[in-house]
């Protein structure tokens, strides 16, 4: 457009007038389009909606700390019972990210799936697929970890109802994490909204690339007194705002399969070690009790190298401590 305005339309006078005349015309409406405000609200609302979307994927470690501590017995009876509980806590999640994410959904395109992963039984599976549930029934381990919970109170392998309250509580916020992640599949940012946004910063491209010109400074164009074969402002102002947009179309759905989305197949895989190694396999272990060295000491002092002990401070003390 530039090289147009140079060079073709300075050969016809009238054409370059007329040319001239919607520059100044864009560069006088340009800056009624509120684009920073329109395009930074926008994107603050997808940047917060992502984080809120990570904040609710469930992690099981805080359940499988009180699964381990609460259910007791080193019989195979007991143990099976934690297990369980850990496998119901996966299955949970897994059913739920395998219905908000395509990802999963290719991992575990059926619930024949979950069984060759093992995270499933073929009887549970039966039970899965006879029930009539047209509201979704990925709520069914949830109610399978509270029923057998329940049973391992009365077996009296988890010794106290407190116990048993703490931990349906913690269960309770494991649960309401997979309801929140299938309301941010259910309710996404309006597609009116993101239309607007999107046609609103086109227009301001187009508009900016117009009304920014270079007139011939002879004709009374103040504005435009020095040449700038590359408009570097410009198109600083360009990339900027297009790639603000940018981001946020890349970030509006991070349950996907795109590079930046979350890898709930990594969550999946992670949680399920965490699970069987903490309800099981290092259930009532620890290393044998030795005096630490510091036993005979009451203010211990931990060792420094000699380049962290350069920065070291006491911020607690307060700003007006050593103050006379």
């Amino acid at each position: 457009m530039s090289f147009r305005a140079r060079r073709i339309l300075r050969t016809l006078n009238e054409s370059s007038r007329e040319f001239e005349n919607v520059v100044r015309y864009f560069e006088t409406f340009i800056d009624l389009i509120p684009l920073s405000f329109v395009l930074g609200f926008y994107v603050s609302l997808v940047i917060g909606r992502w984080w809120n979307q990570f904040d609710a994927i469930p992690w099981p470690d805080r359940l499988c700390y009180m699964i381990g501590a609460y259910v007791h017995g080193a019989d195979d009876r007991s143990r099976m019972i934690r297990r369980t509980l850990g496998r119901y806590l996966i299955l949970l999640q897994a059913i739920t990210f395998q219905s908000v994410s395509t990802a999963v959904k290719r991992r575990f395109p059926t619930s024949q799936h979950f069984v060759s992963a093992g995270l499933m039984t073929k009887e549970e599976r039966t039970i899965y697929e006879k029930l009539e549930a047209p509201y979704g029934k990925w709520w069914l381990p949830a109610q399978w970890f509270s029923a057998l919970a329940m049973r391992a109170k009365k077996e009296g392998r988890i010794k106290d109802s407190i116990l048993l309250d703490g931990l349906f509580r913690e269960f309770v916020l494991y649960r309401s994490a997979c309801g929140t992640m299938f309301n941010y599949d259910w309710i996404s940012v309006p597609l009116v909204y993101t239309q607007v946004v999107t046609l609103a910063t086109y227009t301001y491209s187009v508009a900016l690339m117009v009304g920014r010109q270079y007139l011939d400074p002879s004709r009374g164009d103040d504005k435009h007194k020095v040449d700038l074969y590359i408009p570097i402002f410009t198109l600083l102002q360009f990339f900027f705002y297009v790639g603000w947009l940018k981001v946020a179309e890349q970030i509006v759905n991070p349950y996907g399969e795109d590079d930046d989305d979350f890898e709930l197949n990594w969550c999946l895989d992670r949680n399920a070690h965490i699970v069987y190694l903490v309800v099981d396999h290092f259930h009532a272990k620890h290393p044998k009790l030795h005096k630490d060295m510091y036993w005979d000491e009451i203010l211990p002092q931990l060792p420094q190298t000699k380049i962290s002990a350069k920065y070291i401070n006491n911020p607690q003390l307060g700003s007006a401590f050593n103050l006379e």
